[in-house]
């Protein structure tokens, strides 16, 4: 028995002394991992700082800081070699919040960008400072006020064509193989990212432009015109919406899919949250969502989720492949940090993000331009192979 109590106790020892080696192992690792963080933390400051006082010294008129230190913030993030994160000035953080809201400073155009460099204008809105210029859709943007599109990159360029409110902006223009200089205004405007109608054979047609924060009340709005006015089955047209926010898309979902989790985002440590949820409230009306190779980021998880709970049939090409979420955080310094922290996807599909989603049925669009504000499946075969779909 002795011996038995003896054999125990030194099992007991070696238990507890691996555990106290493996304790200081993790220790180790993390007070190392931590202390290299700091030394390169300490490491680029300094670095940063030499640059600083090299520049104060040496460069041949006085230094603005401020706008040098703002340069290197802005630089520090395009280094991430991602062109939906970036750092905004107190300014243009003011201007981003104004977009978000709804209420646009800007000379009311819709641009997508173009793996060439350049911002494609799909649309322009009617009565804006950009239709008074002479700016058509079609249009290639290729420089803002001198700077190559290409150099600036997406969200820096579309930053210098909204800037603030009563200034302009010379914005150069590829159209027809001609460069053309053309000065356009900005000022602020409502933002009416959602709107409907109803089409031949009771078909409710909504168009949704982008996801800003008054785009669910618009949405929510029509939608309850159209059921009102006896709509049989919908059509989405998502098509050159480049996207918005998370929160707004949720609430044009949950009046459409049946109860319970509908989106999730996934962190660089693998954890999870989700991000879309409805309630039991459930239209069960046949939907089509039309969809093109603009169609990106949040307009590509409304097609996801509608299409994944088996609501609805996407018709159209396939589309752009943004399956990564930003958030935005005001910093101390009355900026904003816009930086990609996940990729998200339904909870019943895959992350389309690099691949895109492929519709149900391929359809080439038309030589023409689509007039989303008057919809014609004659000129449109998208819409017209919606309608059929649907019975008409």
């Amino acid at each position: 028995m002795k011996q038995e109590t003896n054999q125990n106790t030194i099992q007991v020892r070696k238990t507890t002394m691996t555990l106290i080696l493996c304790l200081y192992a993790v220790l180790a690792v993390g007070t190392g991992t931590l202390a290299y963080r700091n030394y390169r933390t300490q490491q680029t400051y300094g670095e940063l700082s030499q640059l600083a006082a090299a520049v104060e010294a040496n460069y041949y008129t006085e230094v603005d800081t401020d706008a040098a230190m703002d340069g290197a913030k802005k630089g520090y993030v395009a280094g991430l070699d991602d062109p939906y994160s970036q750092y905004m000035t107190e300014e243009e953080y003011a201007a981003y919040q104004t977009n978000e809201a709804g209420q646009m400073i800007g000379i009311g155009v819709t641009v997508t960008w173009n793996e060439e460099g350049f911002l494609q204008v799909e649309s322009v809105t009617e009565n804006s400072p950009a239709e008074e210029a002479g700016i058509l859709a079609g249009d290639r943007i290729i420089a803002i006020n001198g700077e190559d599109v290409a150099d600036l990159g997406y969200a820096q360029a579309v930053s210098n064509v909204r800037g603030e409110e009563n200034t302009t902006v010379t914005l150069t223009i590829l159209r027809n193989g001609e460069n053309l200089d053309i000065e356009v205004a900005r000022k602020s405007m409502d933002v009416v990212s959602a709107q409907g109608q109803m089409l031949d054979g009771q078909i409710g047609y909504i168009r949704i432009s982008s996801f800003k924060e008054n785009t669910p009340e618009q949405f929510q709005t029509v939608l309850d015109k159209l059921l009102a006015d006896g709509a049989v089955s919908l059509v989405f047209d998502v098509r050159d919406n480049g996207g918005g926010l998370v929160t707004s898309l949720e609430q044009i979902l949950d009046p459409l899919l049946p109860e319970g989790k509908i989106a999730i985002a996934t962190y660089r440590d693998g954890s999870t949250k989700t991000l879309v949820e409805s309630d039991a409230e459930e239209c069960n009306l046949p939907m089509v969502v039309l969809v093109n190779e603009n169609t990106a980021s949040a307009a590509e998880l409304f097609t996801a989720s509608l299409h994944d709970f088996g609501k609805a049939t996407i018709v159209g090409t396939t589309t752009f492949g943004k399956g990564i979420m930003q958030i935005t955080r005001q910093l101390p310094d009355g900026g904003a940090l816009t930086l990609t922290t996940a990729t998200y996807q339904t909870t019943k599909g895959e992350c389309y993000h690099g691949v895109g989603i492929t519709p149900d049925e391929v359809v080439e669009p038309s030589d023409t331009a689509v007039d989303y504000d008057n919809p014609n499946a004659e000129a449109d075969p998208q819409l017209a192979r919606a309608l059929k779909i649907l019975g008409h």
